[in-house]
């Protein structure tokens, strides 16, 4: 993403509290996956909260800064001196912050925070991509110091706000949520219109400034290509004797979820392969968070975490429009014709996948861990897509399970999974909710039907 542009990210209201809450008591570090924007939330936040910042960037360290560092850390007074004469930028006690950018280049520097937070002069930030896969971790010891703040692709709210295309604001689609108010028709159709390009472009930063600047989706999807191409460098550079497996794995995932049932098949990915290492495989996408786990629960309860089954799970992909570019592998797709034959599932991609990867993807942003819940087998089987512990009105606001079915389209609108999972669980289910294109409708006290846009708000 260019240096020049910042879009507005929800991210930053966090960082602003853990700056007053926290007052140097302890650093923070943005993990997500490559191109989420990481680095460019970093600098406008600092450029935009402190007096004075640095900006450390471990992947082009040049020779002198790296000295102070495999010198100085533990002397922290010298440490400081050198770090202002080598950038040129002077520090203030408690109105500067030094951002450790792709720190996992120089784990030496993350274990360092227990004790620079604990010299109290200044604040701290750490970005990196890869942070927790075991090569980046192996030698260190993680300080308790450090607290995690997750950032993912673009979610939808973001993503009108950056486009500029919606004659409105994401508030308002929350007002009307919340006061069960129906949009007008024609804000739907724009909404849903603009979803629909949500879900091509998906959420990476770079693709939707290109989209914003250009409108051009064969731009776009070359963006996005360079983006794979990254994933698949990052692969080959960080997975160890595991690389080819996770390669594999990796570029199964657009079949996996085209399967009946999208739980993941590990013989898809590689026929022979032991289970452990293509678990382990798996392991490596989500811990570098290319993947969201959506994993099948034997019962819905609110002690959810509880009746997970780790070895049945579906795996969507971390962004939508990645998802869409991946699934094409060798082919281009360049015109708005195109697109609605995409969305339409007249060609390359089924289009229920994508409506399920899109909900995933704002499930996650909104701070859903992912669960969903099946029973039967082969023509007899059900399922609902994700279940979400909320609270509850009709029990006075204790939580409750919410189930929640996801709709590619308004003619099929059946919904005997959930009726079954009322019948078998009921005292356990709160509301339940179906997200489709079709507009709001809240006429059935038990069972809210949403368009696709306002899965986030879930």
């Amino acid at each position: 993403m260019s240096g020049h542009v910042f879009f507005k990210r929800k991210a930053y209201a966090k960082l602003l509290e853990w700056k007053n809450r926290r007052a140097g008591k302890t650093a923070v570090l943005i993990e997500g996956a490559r191109r989420v924007g990481k680095t460019t939330l970093a600098r406008e936040f600092a450029a935009n909260e402190y007096e004075s910042y640095l900006v450390i960037d471990f992947s082009d360290l040049n020779p002198n800064l790296r000295r102070v560092f495999d010198e100085c850390l533990n002397d922290r007074d010298e440490f400081f001196r050198r770090l202002q004469l080598e950038t040129g930028t002077r520090l203030y006690e408690r109105r500067s912050l030094i951002v450790f950018d792709e720190v996992q280049l120089y784990p030496r520097a993350r274990q360092a925070i227990k004790h620079l937070v604990a010299d109290g002069r200044y604040d701290y930030i750490e970005t990196g991509s890869l942070v927790s896969i075991k090569r980046n971790v192996r030698d260190i010891l993680i300080p308790s110091e450090e607290e995690k703040l997750e950032l993912g692709p673009f979610d939808f709210d973001e993503f009108l706000l950056a486009t500029g295309q919606f004659p409105g604001t994401p508030d308002l689609i929350a007002d009307c949520l919340r006061g069960r108010e129906t949009l007008d028709a024609g804000l739907h159709r724009k909404l849903m219109e603009l979803f629909q390009h949500y879900v091509i472009v998906g959420g990476m930063p770079q693709a939707v400034e290109e989209f914003a600047r250009s409108g051009d989706l064969g731009e776009v999807d070359d963006v996005k290509r360079g983006i794979l191409d990254l994933y698949r460098n990052d692969i080959a550079k960080f997975g160890d004797g595991d690389s080819r497996r996770i390669y594999d794995v990796f570029e199964s995932i657009p079949d996996q979820l085209s399967r009946p049932n999208k739980i993941f098949n590990f013989a898809l990915a590689e026929r022979d392969a032991r289970h452990r290492d293509l678990m382990d495989a798996l392991q490596w996408l989500d811990e570098a968070k290319f993947v969201n786990r959506c994993y099948r629960v034997s019962e819905p309860n609110v002690m959810i975490r509880a009746y997970r089954d780790p070895d049945q799970f579906k795996a969507y992909f971390v962004d939508t429009g990645l998802l869409t570019t991946l699934a094409f592998q060798g082919e281009r797709y360049v015109d708005n014709a195109m697109m609605r034959d995409v969305l339409r599932g007249k060609i390359g991609v089924n289009r229920g996948l994508l409506m399920e990867n899109v909900v995933a993807q704002m499930l996650t942003a909104a701070g859903h861990p992912l669960f969903h819940w099946s029973t039967g087998s082969n023509g007899n089987r059900y399922e609902v897509d994700f279940l979400l512990v909320r609270p509850y009105e009709d029990a006075a606001e204790r939580m409750r399970v919410s189930p929640v079915e996801v709709k590619s389209s308004g003619r099929h609108m059946e919904t005997r999974s959930l009726d079954l999972i009322r019948e078998r669980f009921g005292r356990e289910i709160g509301k339940e909710y179906v997200l489709s294109p079709k507009p709001m409708d809240t006429s059935s006290p038990r069972r809210v039907r949403l368009p696709l846009y306002m899965a986030g708000l879930l």
